[in-house]
């Protein structure tokens, strides 16, 4: 993000938002989003230099061992809420144009904590996030994303034993000739990148920040 496109002014807000977020500080973030939606700063702009950087810094801390998984749901649901208050001047025919993620974990497995927490970041930085569950078959999530016109599938896989289930989807998107319609992103404790690639995948992430920067890349935002 090109930090001299705002004044000097609207970066020391913008940079106060982003330090609040940081620190896990709600009343304080939440008062400088509205300063900042006071401002007239660009929101679309706003969200992208606040969130996408805080996350960035956030995963940093729980690479680090400065947070933990308590500190990314808090963060979480804090950039969620920060976001909403920001995108309130955004006009609703720009927000009907976000992209869209169908996000599940897969058959069998009823996990759901990284699941959820990825889905509110992904909607954190402005995507629309269509959460359709655990324990979902192939069938219901190709089904579900060809309702919704989806951009990208996101599967998780917690147990070693429900793995087989990624690449099942993808080999239903492959014989339904729906394969390159959609992009597929996988991750979860027993994934690895290696795996995602053996199986067709189009990104990795190994947890809820890199998934933010794998949705993107993929789409090519």
């Amino acid at each position: 993000m090109e930090k001299n496109q705002f004044s000097p002014e609207e970066k020391a807000l913008l940079d106060s938002l982003k330090d609040a977020i940081i620190a896990l500080d709600e009343g304080r973030a939440t008062a400088v989003a509205e300063q900042v939606v006071q401002s007239g700063i660009d929101p679309k702009l706003a969200i992208r230099y606040t969130i996408t950087d805080a996350a960035l810094v956030l995963g940093e801390k729980f690479d680090a061992g400065e947070y933990f998984l308590p500190h990314l749901v808090i963060s979480g649901d804090l950039m969620d809420a920060v976001t909403k208050i920001l995108e309130r001047n955004i006009p609703q025919s720009e927000t009907d144009k976000k992209k869209v993620i169908v996000i599940a974990t897969v058959q069998a497995d009823v996990h759901s904590i990284g699941k959820n927490l990825v889905a509110t970041m992904l909607k954190s930085v402005g995507f629309e996030v269509v959460d359709i569950g655990v324990d979902v078959p192939s069938a219901t999530i190709i089904a579900k994303a060809r309702e919704r016109n989806a951009d990208i599938i996101a599967l998780s896989s917690l147990l070693t034993t429900t793995m087989p289930y990624l690449k099942e989807v993808i080999d239903d998107l492959v014989s339904m000739n729906l394969r390159d319609r959609f992009k597929v992103m996988i991750g979860g404790g027993p994934v690895t990148r290696e795996y995602a690639d053996r199986i067709g995948a189009d990104g990795y992430g190994r947890d809820a920040i890199d998934a933010i920067e794998v949705a993107k890349k993929i789409l090519s935002l």
